[in-house]
């Protein structure tokens, strides 16, 4: 696998580098024409020769994988399109929407076999059986294993998800064949015509195929939650400068493999001068766009530090909201008061899966609850949502 990147992709270690990401993805479109091409050729013959359509509809979804490698290939080109003053942000999402065009084009094909074997399933052919063909759908299936693993082993280094998602379609392609020579087999040692069952399969299959693909594209285009790892990098670098207190409303958008912006409120001693925390707050920025890639905006919110009356009352909120509901946070205290009131201000962050009268109940319920610890206390309450995706179950045991 290494040795066809070393050969064909200058400066391969250098992943985060735009020409080298197109390089791979060029590579990897490429190896995917000429293997599904010579995988199509071979499995048309074998259908014809052994009149099955489990093998020729093997066959069509290997020349619809090559169009998809193609399309692929296109979209990886366009996405590598310096920005312009139309696309500021650039010409990422093409890759995205290449994939987009790949999954609809895999459900099609899906579905036209599907078709196909249901008339094969009414009327079907016999099945002639010739050990040359078989052994050669045998190779398909090392041939497929290999593109499955190379696919992977690449969109992981470089991060695409559509390698990625290649990579899931490569292992489709080896349960349909698998499911052929499965039909095949029956066929010839127990004399059962399963070959229209096995082509439906193996249509269902296709089909679930282009809508996993599916998925996986449109997810980044309508929008990702923040991933975790991501979140921790970057809160983690940020909060690692003198001067920084704390962090929170992380939001990254991304304009495709490797192009994303993000911004962050960063809280900062309001009584340090604010030219010294703006000059750390402008090295932090410096540095995630050095060390991530990352264009970092980041507003400063100013905290009373210094005001012990503060920091106590802070430290009430704290824990009135963790006994109310442990999965509450909070952020962007402030106490102003007034000559019968003491107004508590802040941000109250509640979960996605939280309903509109959840939300209202809590808001009520923290508000009575501070009151209750002084009568002064009139809460004024933000309800705010977190950007971050929820940690896997398996990477939290």
């Amino acid at each position: 696998m290494d040795f066809l990147v070393k050969k064909f992709v200058k400066n391969y270690e250098q992943t985060n580098d735009t020409q080298v990401r197109t390089a791979y993805g060029m590579l990897a479109s490429v190896v995917g024409i000429l293997c599904n091409v010579f995988l199509f050729t071979a499995k048309i013959l074998i259908g014809f020769v052994m009149g099955s359509i489990a093998v020729t509809a093997d066959a069509f979804n290997n020349l619809s994988d090559a169009a998809s490698s193609v399309i692929s290939f296109v979209g990886v080109k366009m996405a590598s399109k310096p920005a312009d003053d139309e696309h500021p942000f650039g010409h990422g999402r093409m890759e995205y929407i290449a994939a987009f065009v790949v999954a609809f084009l895999v459900i099609q094909v899906g579905f036209s076999l599907f078709k196909t074997s249901i008339g094969k399933l009414r009327s079907p052919d016999e099945i002639v059986f010739d050990l040359v063909p078989f052994l050669i759908l045998i190779l398909s299936v090392g041939v497929k294993l290999w593109m499955a693993a190379y696919n992977k082993k690449l969109g992981k280094r470089i991060e695409s998800k559509v390698m990625l998602a290649t990579a899931a379609d490569s292992m489709g392609d080896v349960i349909t064949t698998s499911a052929t020579i499965l039909s095949i087999l029956i066929s010839y040692f127990a004399g059962i015509n399963i070959d229209g069952i096995a082509g439906i399969l193996v249509s269902l299959l296709v089909m679930w195929s282009g809508i996993s693909i599916f998925k996986d594209t449109l997810e980044p285009l309508v929008g990702e939650a923040v991933d975790p790892v991501l979140y921790q990098q970057i809160t983690e670098m940020v909060e690692s400068y003198d001067g920084i207190l704390g962090t929170h409303d992380l939001i990254v958008h991304n304009y495709g493999p490797g192009k994303s912006m993000a911004s962050i409120h960063a809280e900062v001693p309001r009584n340090v001068d604010i030219e010294d925390s703006h000059e750390i707050i402008d090295r932090a920025e410096r540095e995630v766009a050095r060390k991530l890639g990352i264009l970092l905006v980041i507003h400063m919110d100013p905290l009373a530090v210094e005001d012990e009356a503060v920091n106590r009352v802070r430290k009430e909120v704290e824990e009135t909201l963790w006994l109310i509901d442990e999965n509450l946070s909070f952020h962007d205290f402030r106490m102003v008061h007034g000559k019968k009131q003491i107004n508590l201000i802040f941000d109250m962050v509640v979960p996605h899966s939280y309903s509109e009268e959840q939300k209202k109940k809590l808001t009520e319920k923290v508000g009575k609850a501070m009151n209750h610890k002084d009568p002064r206390y009139q809460c004024v309450i933000t309800v705010d949502q977190s950007f971050i995706a929820p940690v896997p179950e398996e990477k939290t045991k």
